[in-house]
């Protein structure tokens, strides 16, 4: 009876810990996978945390991604990007810190806005971008390139000058640069 008991309860462990290890072994976000770019920009650590969709045949932008409205520049929880010293972006001061990035594509141009609150999903239960635009820190206009090679999945790039966003057939560079000493 007592070998019994020991069994059940060797059984019932293991089934537990292998339960355990295969939750761990699937993607959390098996469809956008996760990702981190990071970069050196004159010396500033710079990191963009997003969840990076495939274009899977679908038509993105003006569909999937719609043109003049905020997105939450990634997929499932709002896109981060981080740096631990003050930067330009393009000609505006961001102090360092942590941000949610969010991007409202057009056709001619685009708007990354850096946006002080973060942790949120990066949308609401209606669709429209979460985030509060009293906590907008940043906003800053762009041009989008088309690029020569189409992009499977959401990527992006960090260099010493620039960070990029680059999915299907287009490029959109935000330039970077370190804050001016006096």
């Amino acid at each position: 009876m007592k070998l019994t008991s020991t069994i059940k309860a060797i059984f019932m462990t293991l089934s537990i810990v292998l339960v355990a290890f295969a939750g761990k072994a699937q993607p959390s976000h098996p469809n956008s996978p996760h990702l981190t770019a990071t970069g050196n920009v004159g010396g500033a650590n710079v990191s963009i945390t997003y969840g990076s969709p495939g274009v899977k045949g679908r038509e993105i932008w003006g569909a999937l991604v719609p043109y003049d409205k905020a997105w939450r520049a990634g997929a499932d929880e709002a896109t981060i990007f981080e740096t631990d010293k003050d930067l330009m972006v393009q000609d505006m001061k961001l102090p360092a810190g942590k941000y949610t990035l969010f991007a409202t594509p057009g056709k001619d141009e685009w708007t990354f806005t850096f946006n002080s609150q973060v942790g949120q999903w990066g949308i609401t239960r209606s669709g429209v971008a979460n985030f509060d635009a009293a906590k907008n820190v940043i906003v800053v206009k762009v041009k989008p390139k088309k690029s020569a090679t189409m992009m499977e999945n959401l990527t992006y790039v960090i260099t010493n000058k620039h960070f990029e966003l680059n999915w299907d057939h287009t490029s959109v560079p935000v330039t970077l640069s370190t804050v001016p000493t006096m």
